[in-house]
């Protein structure tokens, strides 16, 4: 900046966001010069609970790395391997590697379900009882069906939305615009709290 004599440089820059760089310029928090700079080869990830079984390979890898820095020979057991696949992983990677440490640290020779911090004592959340979800018949609206689990988990959670978005597998912000939609029906009354 400010110099009379151009300079030759070669650099690769890479960038890296959890929110769309889009959104950011359309509500002013990133300048859309520098947007244009940066978006020549976008490169879409979805979030971890989107993306099957690479839940299996990630994990297999983390611990791998921990075996080979310990000098140990640990193993995943199938009841933990199932339970981190059915885990809805909002941390995403990061957590999933943690929870992956965190087992390591307490297992003996086979990670088992004792060991996972994910999830409590390792079983998937209960599955959402209550009025509207016991009357789900083939034919209703998906939209509607939506409503109604969305509803019934918020009930289940007491309006922690929080909790109630981690257990549907949604964000926190897809939970609100959602509740934004079902405003003054039933969701309103559900969603009380944080």
């Amino acid at each position: 900046m400010g110099g009379e004599q151009p300079i030759a440089v070669d650099v690769r820059l890479v960038v890296a966001t959890n929110r769309s760089p889009q959104r950011a310029v359309q509500e002013g928090v990133l300048r859309e010069d520098l947007y244009y700079r940066i978006n020549v080869f976008p490169i879409g990830l979805p979030p971890l609970r989107e993306r099957g079984s690479d839940v299996d390979l990630l994990a297999e890898h983390f611990l791998e790395q921990l075996n080979l820095g310990q000098g140990a020979t640990k193993s995943l057991g199938p009841k933990a391997a199932e339970r981190l696949r059915l885990h809805t992983w909002p941390g995403n990677v990061r957590e999933l590697k943690n929870a992956v440490q965190r087992a390591f640290i307490l297992a003996e020779d086979v990670i088992d379900l004792a060991d996972l911090g994910v999830g409590g004592d390792g079983t998937r959340p209960p599955v959402p009882t209550g009025p509207g979800l016991s009357d789900i018949r083939v034919g209703l609206p998906l939209g509607e069906v939506e409503r109604r689990m969305i509803v019934a988990t918020l009930k289940q959670c007491e309006g922690d939305k929080r909790r109630a978005a981690e257990m549907l597998g949604i964000s926190l912000k897809t939970l609100y615009n959602r509740l934004n939609q079902y405003a003054g029906g039933p969701a309103s009354a559900a969603s009380t709290g944080d």
